[in-house]
């Protein structure tokens, strides 16, 4: 039976994440309340996002720059795009 959560980012009821994707208050965040279609499209776009800007997932700076995005993404707010990226239009 799949696990359905009120997703943050679509504000609708979707089918949740099997697990929490990482440990800690932020894991659990996520797994409670975003959808496992919003968190295919963050990894898309965090994917992007770490090829187009170079950046370095063992650096801490880039890190806190990802997570930064990731909480933006998903609260619907103005989010970082990889350059001369166009979303396709809906």
């Amino acid at each position: 039976m799949t696990r359905m959560v009120m997703c943050r980012k679509h504000h609708k009821e979707l089918a949740g994440l099997a697990r929490a994707p990482f440990p800690g208050s932020k894991g659990e965040d996520i797994y409670n309340n975003i959808s496992q279609q919003a968190w295919d499209e963050w990894q898309t776009h965090q994917t992007m996002l770490i090829n187009e800007r170079h950046l370095n997932m063992m650096d801490a700076d880039d890190r806190k720059f990802i997570m930064a995005e990731m909480d933006k993404f998903f609260a619907g707010e103005e989010f970082a795009q990889a350059e001369g990226y166009v979303p396709p239009s809906e």
